[in-house]
């Protein structure tokens, strides 16, 4: 593959916001703590070493040994669980929907990105420990954003009901699903070992939450990889008095929105409620609202009075479930964490959030963008180079792309710049004519102009049409290649799913990602296995 790489600015993926935020755009500094450089998590260190409760590190590290019962872990894991009780232990966290087998490949980006910057980090900050961490958003409820996963141009996907949080939801009636992804991957070596890590995640665990617990760290236990489950009592009781606060004061509501003004030139991410709580019991997972001084659950008939939902709130911490806008505050508070890496679209609704940290007196991570990729085999690389492509132009639109190659390989120049600022020229000096004889002529001037830059333009397109028919081999070779690189022209970690090329590669797809991949660098790489 050509060795040229693309910002992530450059490429076109990401929004005008994400692009000022990389850029460092001084009007964006107030929503952020620290931009992620290596020399600037030495103050932010410091400053969540000051801030976080050694008590709550006590509480994690039992919390986590409680949710590892019965797993496999290995020793780098089980020895990242007691490093969490030192306070020079500080975490790199990233999370992820439950998606069935991971879902799209940043699934895996993330994570190695989380990785390699505790790698660097303790290169850097030697007498400092850094724990690698995946939360599991366990308490989500959006099953259909989560239930299939693409594996060669095919939705594999789960049908089943689902009611409240899906960290919660049994994973009976998998076999089904199971059969058919097995036709699909032959009877390679590596094809048997993606039926085993899909049957032993799925069909031997109860729920959701464990399955995706044991695939991660199945696929990372060797890297230490902590992965916690959020829906837990311990966690949800140390930070029970944030959500007393969100209760009575609604302040994320008043902070948050405020924010989402000082950054109305951009597209808001998301937008706050008043209470930003939902309830938790059985298959329930429905808002909290507050009307006329009574506290409802929406969608159900239970109901409290504000002593009986802050006593509800001390009893079953369990039942309370933050949002989108809570969920980072309550993460954060929990964890002694130092930066939280996510996509464009995390990043966004994150540098909503720094206020209501400020408002809770916690302190707010350092926000990096996750490693972003695109994997190309060996004879994809090698078409690319005979091609002629740069990396940086398969970003383009397929129009843009051929419209670009046609004229770079056409042996005439497609390009009438030229003639059109000799017209230009020409018609300047029609007009000085006019002014000087007749003012109304000025008018018919620059209509004839407009009409010969007109006739130009559809002189150059027709030429470039023609073009287009002559190289037609040449540029469709082109078309087949970025259409397999990007499939459905967006980009392949969004819509393929890692065991397309675990298949072909096996363990040297995380390997190879691991040895590669640098979360401090703002570009696009690609990776040619």
């Amino acid at each position: 593959m050509p060795t040229d790489c693309i910002s992530y600015q450059e490429s076109g993926y990401f929004s005008k916001l994400i692009v000022d935020y990389l850029d460092e755009k001084p009007e964006l500094k107030p929503f952020y703590n620290r931009f992620p450089k290596i020399e600037n998590f030495k103050d932010q260190i410091i400053e969540k070493q000051q801030n976080f409760s050694e008590a709550n590190r006590k509480v994690l590290a039992a919390e986590l040994e409680k949710q590892y019962l019965n797993f496999d872990i290995s020793e780098a894991t089980q020895k990242n669980i007691q490093l969490l009780h030192s306070k020079n232990t500080f975490t790199i966290t990233t999370g992820h929907q439950l998606n069935l087998f991971t879902g799209p490949l940043y699934f895996i980006y993330k994570i190695v990105s989380t990785i390699n910057l505790c790698k660097q980090l303790k290169e850097t900050y030697p007498n400092q420990n850094f724990v690698p961490v995946f939360w599991m958003a366990t308490e989500d409820h959006d099953f259909e954003e989560i239930n299939y996963f693409n594996f060669k141009s095919n939705k594999i996907q789960w049908k089943k009901e689902s009611k409240g949080p899906v960290g919660r939801l049994a994973t009976s009636g998998l076999e089904e699903l199971l059969d058919s992804f097995t036709k699909e991957l032959g009877t390679s070596e590596n094809a048997n070992n993606l039926k085993e890590l899909f049957e032993k995640s799925y069909l031997n665990h109860s729920n959701l939450a464990a399955a995706t617990r044991y695939l991660a760290n199945k696929l990372f236990k060797e890297e230490g990889l902590l992965i916690i489950d959020g829906d837990a009592v311990s966690l949800k009781k140390i930070v029970s008095p944030y959500l007393k606060v969100e209760l009575l004061h609604q302040t994320s509501f008043d902070k948050v929105t405020k924010t989402a003004t000082q950054l109305s030139e951009y597209k808001i991410q998301v937008n706050p409620r008043e209470i930003n709580l939902f309830y938790i019991e059985d298959d329930l997972r429905e808002r909290i609202l507050l009307e006329n001084g009574t506290y409802k659950v929406n969608n159900s008939a239970i109901t409290f009075t504000p002593n009986e939902i802050l006593s509800e709130l001390e009893n079953h911490p369990e039942k309370f479930s933050p949002n989108v806008i809570l969920r980072p505050l309550y993460q954060e508070f929990v964890l002694p964490n130092i930066c939280y890496i996510g996509g464009g679209g995390e990043l966004a609704y994150w540098l909503e959030l720094k206020s209501n940290f400020e408002a809770n007196n916690t302190t707010f991570p350092i926000l990096l963008l996750r490693n972003s990729v695109v994997i190309a085999s060996t004879k994809q690389a090698e078409k690319a180079t005979k091609l002629g492509l740069r990396f940086g132009e398969l970003f383009l639109t397929q129009k843009d792309l051929i419209s670009q190659k046609t004229k770079e390989v056409s042996k005439l120049s497609i390009d009438f710049t030229k003639q059109k600022e000799a017209l230009e020229i020409q018609f300047k000096e029609l007009q000085a004519i006019a002014l000087q004889t007749d003012k109304s002529f000025i008018g018919a001037v620059k209509a004839q102009e407009a009409k010969q830059i007109r006739g130009l333009e559809n002189l150059e397109k027709r030429l470039l049409k023609a073009e287009k028919r002559v190289h037609t081999e040449y540029l469709n070779r082109i078309m087949d290649l970025q259409n397999e690189l990007f499939p459905n022209q967006s980009l392949q970690e969004r819509k393929l799913n890692f065991s397309e090329f675990y298949l072909e590669y096996g363990t040297a797809l995380i390997q190879k990602l691991l040895s590669e991949l640098d979360p401090l660098k703002q570009e696009f790489k690609v990776i040619t296995l």
